[in-house]
């Protein structure tokens, strides 16, 4: 369940919030349908970097990749798709933690 709800928001909110946005729906949802600390985790990364890969992809096709090529270029990364990689794993590292962070919360107050 903690998945589906993270992709979602992730996903809805990239269009319009700011990016780190996103990690605060990711740690809200951690506390409210997380389970267990690998769960939080892989959950939280996964859906922030399907997320993220839609929303660069859906940003990107449209004008053919230029500004995806320009901008890898200026980091001397050989092609665009390498660059959506970069950004994919930067992204779901974010929601992990901010999952992985959230389900530690409430394990925290559960037991308190």
């Amino acid at each position: 369940m903690l998945f589906p709800v993270i992709l979602f928001l992730a996903f809805v909110s990239g269009f319009i919030l700011p990016w780190w946005v996103a990690c605060i729906f990711s740690f809200a949802a951690a506390i409210i349908f997380g389970k267990g600390s690998w769960d939080g985790f892989w959950s939280g990364f996964g859906g922030l970097a399907i997320a993220w890969a839609a929303l660069a992809l859906l940003k990107s096709f449209p004008n053919e990749h230029i500004l995806a090529t320009r901008v890898a270029s200026l980091f001397h990364i050989p092609h665009w798709g390498l660059l959506l990689a970069i950004t994919v794993v930067i992204g779901g590292l974010a929601g992990g933690m901010s999952a992985l962070s959230g389900v530690l919360v409430k394990r925290v107050f559960e037991k308190g």
